[in-house]
């Protein structure tokens, strides 16, 4: 298991999902598209913290022309409850500096994940994004 996010768990521990926050969030700070492909379903749906609904090519097309760019990713709890063996649900909340468009963005935001089996590999097939207290 990740031990940055081994530290700040809450509740039980499920090591399959945990390796796979932490192979995002590496993914996502390194702009990793190959990664990010592997790892986001091409049926996305996700929706910003401007309420926008966002599809997995719009997410690839951000980082991949650096719209996007996620300077720091700090997780500071993470919850995680497995629906079935091929589906999970995660509650991240996390410190953030993004980048949007050349604009330093940062703040405490809550994620909602839902990560499902497709075809053997987990990915993320839907979420949402909010600010967090």
């Amino acid at each position: 298991m990740s031990p940055l996010f081994e530290s700040v768990l809450l509740g039980p521990a499920d090591p399959e999902i945990v390796a796979l926050e932490a192979e995002l969030r590496a993914a996502q700070l390194a702009a990793n598209l190959a990664e990010l492909d592997r790892l986001i379903s091409a049926e996305l749906l996700f929706t910003g913290p401007d309420g926008q609904l966002a599809t997995k090519a719009e997410d690839l097309a951000a980082h991949a022309s650096g719209t996007v760019r996620i300077r720091e990713h700090a997780p500071l709890e993470l919850r995680i409850r497995r629906v079935s063996e091929d589906v999970a649900l995660v509650a991240l909340r996390a410190r953030l500096m993004v980048e949007v468009n050349g604009a330093a963005v940062q703040g405490t935001y809550r994620y909602t994940r839902v990560w499902a089996r497709e075809q053997g590999s987990f990915r993320v097939v839907g979420g949402h994004v909010a600010l967090s207290p």
